[in-house]
């Protein structure tokens, strides 16, 4: 009789699960966060730069990238996205690499998860937009540069707006979900040489959804904010 792999929330419903394993996500990103701030809490000591690998030269170099992106993206003023961006990137990235880890599940296969995450970008870029040109001036980007078209024009933009928070969860939830089956497959039918070739693949699925997702959050701020053209 075929029996489910085991994971640590058993114990929970199967809709319950994913969110265990989301809270353990952020538990660890934030005792990362606290771990690092420790190190940079001290002036003197936040001066000197890490000998090799730590915790504290991985975190700058993570921000460092994301500012990175967000200027390249979004332009000016890219600095108040940045903790957004590295937050949605960070969090995407080790639910992702999450299914990786035996008696773990990544909480992005579940479309609860993935679409949460889209709303939160929904509502932000939409927030940062209203900003940055005020409530009046914002409504106006929906309306277009023709006043007869104006209604065509604001219906049609409240469906693509709609859709986005839809769209960014699905193709997340998606591609997660069927690379957590392929890794979980092809581990159970052998345990040399093929399951560790998909564990590279699914490392690197992991990595590119994640860069994926933060990125199009990136153009949504970025076409919020932006000035009239």
């Amino acid at each position: 009789m075929e029996h489910a792999p085991f994971n640590w929330f058993q114990f929970l419903k199967e809709e319950h699960q994913s969110a265990g394993f989301a809270v353990v996500v952020a538990v660890l990103l934030v005792v990362f966060a606290l771990r690092v701030r420790g190190k940079l809490a001290a002036t003197e000591r936040a001066l000197d730069p890490d000998d090799g690998v730590s915790a504290r030269n991985v975190a700058e170099a993570f921000v460092e990238a994301i500012s990175g992106l967000a200027e390249g993206v979004i332009g000016h003023h890219y600095e108040k996205y940045v903790p957004l961006l590295a937050s949605f990137f960070a969090f995407v990235l080790v639910g992702n690499l999450m299914g990786l880890v035996p008696g773990f599940k990544p909480p992005t296969s579940d479309f609860n998860v993935t679409f949460g995450l889209g709303v939160i970008s929904f509502l932000a870029y939409q927030t940062a937009g209203i900003k940055a040109h005020g409530v009046g001036k914002y409504i106006k980007h929906f309306l277009g540069p023709v006043a007869l078209l104006a209604p065509l024009m604001f219906l049609i933009e409240m469906f693509s707006h709609a859709f986005r928070p839809v769209s960014l969860g699905i193709r997340l939830y998606a591609n997660m979900f069927a690379d957590h089956q392929v890794v979980e497959i092809f581990t159970e039918m052998t345990k040399v040489g093929i399951p560790v070739m998909f564990y590279v693949l699914g490392a690197f699925v992991s990595v590119v959804q994640a860069f994926v997702f933060t990125m199009l959050s990136a153009i949504y701020i970025a076409l919020a904010v932006a000035g009239d053209h």
